[in-house]
């Protein structure tokens, strides 16, 4: 699976050890989840899509569009 979770850590300058210190979400995990094609649990995709204030289809590359749906929230 290919996902743009190191695209986005990138673009926020962070290293992984840097991304584990803001979301709890462990170094060896977030490397599996960048560059294995290991999907997040739901958990981590929540945390790691509130953290980059995208959607998780973005993260998952469903859409190429960042922006959260927010038609859908209320």
């Amino acid at each position: 699976m290919k996902n743009n979770l190191k695209k986005l850590r990138k673009e926020h300058k962070l290293t992984q050890i840097s991304l584990q210190m803001k979301t709890d979400i462990e170094q060896a995990l977030l490397s599996k989840y960048e560059n294995f094609g290991r999907i997040p649990p739901t958990d981590a995709l929540v945390r790691l899509a509130v953290f980059y204030n995208v959607s998780i289809d973005y993260i998952l590359c469903r859409t190429d569009k960042p922006e959260i749906n927010k038609r859908y929230l209320n």
